[in-house]
């Protein structure tokens, strides 16, 4: 199945049943007055989170929904039956935005989560509401209210506790599958991978994490080059970054100035993201000679100052990557017990993580208002270009003997 964490729809929810005119006409009650009854409520359209789900591609497809309208009353005071409401299930972590406006609406984050995001139209008043001392055979009614509309954009962020960048083939995916049971595709040529994998670490029962895998960052990411933005949003709901580096790329890139690149794309994109906890490992320690790997790590640190663990793994052949997984759960842990222990621990992680996701969906959002506008530009000059081919296309000349 394709993944696709983000679609465009349009959700209109019912309409309000109108209100009933009706007087009672009823043998051996003279006079019976008005039993107009009140209209049905509208409809209305509720994201629901399910665990079972895990992209939006349906809704690719499918972008337009409505909830059933509200009956119309009837007499003797009978009430219009109200509409049904129309359920949309979700993945678990979909955020949702007015697309009109770009303002947040809210987002369901566990599963059985339920959010109303349209709203159905309140039912008309039958003429029985209006009856009153000096007028007693109203003939007033009101219709039913319309049910509110929106155009809304839905956006898939995976739900992790560790995330996993870098370079493309730096090794993530071999990493992942070293780690998990997950198998994603994996190959010695660039953007091996092309959508987000996740994979369950499990050590022992009740330990356990979730680890994403996204497409690999190149330089200029932050802009949208390769893969980068369109992914890089999925990190925004994680507690610790694994920044992976091949110690011995190919290409003979020097490893210190690929740690610095990936750190400013990072920061671009999203500031509070940069500054997450964010652990060094360095990948492929099978081809650097076991005498030039402390002098290599001791680098590393003095150049970067780094605060975090750095650890040496090989994805290949497994060394190292146990430790880390252990290492990782600990942390995983103790990150746990402070925000149970600290009250405002748990306020301040969730103000963080939606510090994250505002500025990654800002800068998304500036990334594709400049696309669409240089396809505008592209789209008037080639229109021009037409023009002018059609004007000097022929020459056509008449000549009469």
């Amino acid at each position: 199945m394709k993944f696709v964490d983000e679609a465009l729809i349009t959700v209109e929810a019912g309409k309000g049943g109108a209100g009933c005119l009706s007087f009672c006409r009823e043998k051996y009650i003279p006079k019976g007055g008005p039993d107009g009854g009140d209209g049905g409520h509208g409809g209305s359209v509720i994201l629901l989170a399910d665990k079972n789900l895990n992209t939006l591609i349906d809704y690719r497809f499918q972008p337009c929904y409505r909830a059933d309208n509200g009956r119309p009353g009837a007499g003797r005071n009978k009430t219009g039956a109200g509409g049904s409401d129309l359920v949309l299930k979700v993945p678990v972590g979909t955020t949702v935005y007015n697309d009109e406006t770009n303002t947040l609406i809210g987002e369901v984050v566990a599963d059985g989560d339920v959010m109303m995001v349209a709203e159905g139209g309140r039912g008309g008043l039958g003429n029985t509401r209006f009856k009153s001392s000096t007028n007693r055979a109203p003939r007033r009614t009101t219709p039913g209210n319309p049910g509110e509309a929106f155009k809304l954009r839905l956006e898939l962020r995976l739900l992790a506790d560790v995330g996993l960048v870098g370079l493309p083939n730096a090794g993530k995916s071999t990493l992942i599958s070293q780690l998990s049971a997950a198998k994603p595709k994996i190959a010695d040529y660039p953007f091996t991978t092309l959508a987000p994998q996740l994979g369950v670490v499990s050590l022992a029962p009740h330990r356990n994490f979730v680890i994403a895998d996204i497409p690999g960052l190149i330089s200029g990411a932050a802009d949208g080059a390769g893969l980068g933005t369109r992914f890089l949003k999925h990190l925004t709901r994680t507690r610790i970054l694994l920044h992976l580096v091949d110690v011995a790329p190919v290409d003979g890139k020097d490893p210190i100035e690929v740690v610095e690149m990936i750190a400013d794309e990072l920061e671009q994109f999203s500031p509070s993201l940069a500054d997450r906890e964010r652990w060094l490992v360095l990948n492929k320690v099978d081809l650097v000679d076991p005498d030039e790997r402390d002098e290599f790590v001791a680098a590393l640190k003095d150049a970067f100052n780094w605060p975090h663990p750095v650890h040496l793994i090989s994805g290949i052949t497994g060394e190292g990557c146990e430790l880390l997984a252990y290492h990782l759960m600990s942390r995983l842990e103790e990150l746990a017990i402070e925000r149970l222990e600290d009250p405002d621990a748990e306020q301040a992680e969730r103000t963080w993580l939606d510090q994250m996701a505002e500025e990654a969906h800002e800068r998304i959002a500036e990334i594709r208002e400049t696309r669409r506008m240089q396809r505008k530009i592209v789209d008037a000059e080639d229109e021009d270009n037409d023009d002018d081919n059609d004007d000097h296309e022929m020459e056509v000349i008449v000549v009469r003997d």
